[in-house]
């Protein structure tokens, strides 16, 4: 019998399917080997495309050197008589063929050599070559055109080429090439067609060699100009604002002075606009975040009272004596989910195409301003910034230096002598984007080679015997999506299975198959890009998606793969857990989140939590008027920190009950219109970096604390970020996973931790680097995102900016006092958190012993044997009696009673 014939693709040595399953090992060792073979001849791929390129490198080096050289040396045998008799002639040889140009060229090749060698321009080949000759010739023949007159050209002859050549070494023409060229030319062109073909030919020449487009330079000089444009009018509207205040107070102030004196007074404010308005140009305009260059005038306010802080005393801190808490009631509410329907930019099969509609997940209004006083000030803060002003109120020369001040300087010097001893703010002034860094220019899309390896992945999957075509290609940050599209009874799992093989013919380091993509009857395909282009949070926080978002607890997630800027709304989330192993950019996700609220929200609009249990990430956050307590770093204390959080919330629930509202939104309202604004509460964002290191002091607090939080507070203005680079069941357990419905996956190492954040596979594929999958509330599947890069130096500048407004912060030193006495460290003395539980398990059981203790609630000896001796000095279990358990000395009713009288152990 004839063998069946194998199918193309297959590795020799496999049958088909039909010739029985004992053959099945073999396919699959067959493929295996096949993968191994592919991968190693990958990587001598990759390594004979490095070795390449740095063999053209060192060729493009010598060719600068040699370049610089020659020019060297054509200057000394052009200008001097010290290069001997070979550089006297080659001298006389170039005057004969190019002219004047002669003199020109030593330097034109020292410039190219210089562009060579930095890598300004295109690498030496034939065709850098040519184009450099072609834009020598031009500017020979522009030269020549000035010896040729209109209505005398020479015509070319034997005898004028001799002229032409002879007369080029006395510099009384063009030079040979010039000359003919140019004769031609004005022939048949005239002169004036004549330069204009020599400009046309040299501009486009120039441009092919340096390989970077006007219109670049063109557009940034532009922004230069309207910047110092905005900046000069801007900071005159600042300082007449500012000196009609001032005027208002001269004529209270000096009410008792003669007419000469006012007017002197107003004279010197007038002298000092003057000057100010001369310098406005050395200030570059600070555009806010949330505020538009529309040129307004700013709001004027005339108020007899200074105008309220934005920080008060922090009450909000009050930690109750009462530990009796609401009935677990979930306050529900209805918060909807949008997102684009539409794909952005792709590679499809009518060409490049782009879209501009916007992507956002959860965004939903925010609170409306209560009065027109803020209305005014919120639409023109952005105006308001958008230059440092020195104005030195405290003497009567005004500004008595015009030299540029540093960012540090400005900022103090928006702060009068009275504002920086008073330790609260007068307004808060968001952050500009021009403390982020700017966005690099990134690489263009190389259409052709989608396209050929849109081809390939055809082929490959024809091979397999897969009916399939290739419909559309997006390329974006990280990854390049190739949307397939399977004939008529083709399972989507054909496509599936065979992702090995597709990574081994792309040649790609990495995929990940999406099928089939939500709202399109494809399967996605996503191949890792050879460079993947950094998102900078700068044009997130900088989108209309941003500043369009009336939420103030909007952030800045980062890029779809079509390009668009995703910005996500934690009211609407209303928690988001975070995970992703160690260096795939959890730290910088989280950076992100603080440094977008610190650009959406006033410290009285929004407070922060943070606890950091790894005391590096989060500690220079401290300081900023948006923290209620200072970053917590102990895992004991933080357990503290979020017992006072529930304790919190269900103060807020009570004042809610007691006005009749729902929610914090709906209460500020309310209180608002009845002009008690000081009674209005700010929304608490809780970020927890490490939920790994708290698990570990202590689970099962940390764990009812989460709990309670993620089920009641979002109504209460409450939120959470837990985050952490350990993914396992025992740290994001099921009841938490049950009560953050929102996730980001970075980079993890199995798939295993993959279905522990997202509850599918898919997180292993990624590629690290902010790659992240993201699955908010009501979403079906999670969108593959670059999130945003902000770097530790923007950090610290945002940080700067926030915490030059106020000299020091006063936190609450009733709850910091009471966190300290949670330190286990103190825990001989003032008790141990774990105490109660421990004597109710110890009573139940009927027994006592160290180590019951250690593996009932996850620690330490050190700490169960503390516990135990609580418990022996309490007289609830007796003395050690060798390697037998303790004895316990009360039974469940004594406990009670105990708890009923004393109220604690």
């Amino acid at each position: 019998m004839t063998e069946k014939k194998r199918g193309p693709g297959r590795p020799p040595g496999s049958k088909n399917k039909a010739s029985g399953g004992s053959n099945s090992g073999k396919s699959s060792s067959g493929r295996k080997n096949s993968t191994k073979a592919g991968s190693k001849a990958r990587e001598k791929a990759q390594k004979i495309q490095s070795e390449r390129m740095a063999d053209r490198r060192v060729i493009d080096e010598i060719w600068s050197i040699i370049a610089i050289a020659i020019g060297v040396f054509l200057i000394v045998a052009t200008f001097t008589e010290g290069a001997g008799k070979l550089g006297e002639m080659i001298g006389d040889c170039l005057k004969g063929l190019f002219g004047f140009m002669a003199y020109i060229l030593p330097f034109y090749l020292i410039i190219f050599g210089i562009l060579l060698f930095t890598r300004k321009t295109i690498s030496i080949s034939v065709k850098s070559i040519l184009l450099l000759m072609v834009i020598l010739l031009m500017l020979s023949t522009m030269n020549s055109a000035t010896f040729i007159e209109d209505a005398a050209v020479p015509k070319i002859n034997t005898v004028n080429i001799k002229e032409f050549y002879v007369d080029g070494i006395t510099l009384k023409s063009g030079g040979l090439f010039g000359m003919i060229l140019a004769s031609w030319l004005i022939k048949w062109l005239g002169m004036a067609g004549c330069w204009i073909f020599s400009l046309v030919v040299t501009a486009v020449c120039l441009l092919l060699v340096i390989n970077t487009p006007v219109s670049r330079f063109i557009t940034k000089v532009g922004n230069k100009v309207e910047e110092r444009k905005l900046a000069k009018e801007h900071a005159y509207l600042d300082v007449e604002e500012s000196v009609i205040e001032e005027g208002h107070q001269v004529s209270v102030r000096d009410m008792g002075r003669r007419p000469a004196e006012r007017g002197s007074v107003i004279s010197e404010q007038k002298e000092e606009i003057k000057i100010i308005d001369g310098n406005a140009n050395n200030y570059s305009a600070d555009i806010t975040a949330n505020g538009d260059s529309t040129r307004k005038r700013p709001f004027l306010s005339f108020r007899s009272k200074p105008p309220k802080p934005v920080i008060e005393k922090n009450s909000v801190l009050r930690y109750m004596k009462d530990d009796t808490l609401f009935n677990r009631e979930n306050v529900t509410g209805s918060f909807g989910l949008e997102e684009a329907a539409d794909y952005g930019t792709g590679y499809g099969i009518n060409g490049i195409h782009t879209s501009n509609e916007a992507a956002s997940f959860g965004l939903s209004p925010g609170n409306i301003p209560h009065n027109e006083v803020v209305k005014a000030e919120s639409d023109t803060y952005g105006q308001e910034e958008n230059a440092f002003v020195h104005i030195d109120r405290t003497t009567e020369t005004g500004i008595t230096d015009n030299k540029k001040l540093s960012n540090r300087e400005a900022r103090e010097a928006m702060l009068s002598k009275d504002e920086i001893n008073n330790s609260k703010i007068k307004k808060y002034k968001k952050p500009p984007v021009n403390l982020l860094e700017k966005v690099a220019v990134g690489s263009k899309t190389n259409g052709r080679l989608l396209t050929e390896k849109a081809q390939k992945l055809e082929e490959t999957l024809r091979n397999f015997h897969v009916d399939a075509k290739v419909v559309q290609v997006t390329q974006g940050p990280t990854v390049t999506r190739y949307e397939i599209q399977p004939a008529v009874g083709v399972k989507v799992n054909s496509i599936v299975r065979l992702s090995d093989d597709i990574a081994l013919n792309l040649e790609a380091r990495s995929i990940r198959i999406e099928a089939p993509i939500p709202g399109k009857a494809a399967v996605g395909i996503e191949v890792e890009n050879d460079a993947v282009t950094m998102v900078r949070i700068r044009e997130i926080i900088d989108s209309q998606e941003f500043k369009n978002s009336k939420s103030k607890i909007t952030f800045a997630v980062g890029k779809d793969i079509s390009g668009k800027a995703i910005v996500a709304d934690l009211k609407a989330m209303p928690h988001l857990l975070i995970a992703g192993s160690t260096g795939s950019g959890k730290s910088v996700c989280i950076n992100g989140i603080i440094t977008s609220l610190l650009y959406k929200a006033t410290p009285d609009e929004v407070k922060l939590i943070l606890v950091d249990p790894k005391v590096v990430e989060l500690g220079n956050y401290n300081g900023i008027p948006h923290l209620m307590i200072p970053v917590v770093t102990d895992p004991g204390k933080a357990a503290a920190a979020l017992n006072w959080a529930v304790s919190e919330m269900t103060d807020r629930y009570k004042k809610f009950a007691e006005e009749g509202v729902r929610d914090l939104e709906a209460y500020n309202e309310y209180v608002r219109a009845n002009g008690e604004d000081e009674k209005a509460m700010p929304q608490v964002v809780i970020i927890i970096d490490e939920l790994a290191d708290l698990m570990m002091a202590a689970p099962s607090q940390i764990e009812e604390s989460i709990c309670r939080l993620a089920q009641m507070a979002r109504a209460a203005g409450m939120h959470l970020i837990v985050a952490t680079q350990r993914p396992s069941v025992d740290v994001i357990t099921g009841v938490i996973k049950a009560n953050i419905p929102s996730r980001i996956a970075f980079a993890v190492s199995s798939q295993v931790d993959s279905r522990t954040i997202l509850d599918m596979q898919g997180a292993e594929k990624l590629v690290g680097k902010g790659d992240m999958l993201f699955n908010p509330m009501g979403m079906g599947k999670p969108v593959r995102i670059q999130g945003a890069f902000i770097s530790d130096s923007e950090v610290n500048k945002v940080i700067d900016f926030v915490k030059s407004q106020v000299e020091s912060v006063d936190y609450n030193s009733d709850i910091l006092t009471r966190i300290e006495k949670s330190d286990p460290d103190n825990s001989e003395d003032e008790g141990d958190e774990l105490l109660s539980d421990a004597v109710e398990l110890v009573v139940k059981s009927g027994q006592a012993s160290v180590s019951m203790l250690q593996r009932r609630f996850r620690i330490g000896y050190n700490r169960a044997a503390r516990i135990m001796d609580m418990m022996e000095a309490r007289s609830i279990v007796g003395p050690q009696d060798g390697s037998r358990p303790r004895q316990v000395l009360i039974t469940e009713q004594e406990l009670h009673q105990m708890k009923e009288d004393t109220e604690e152990l």
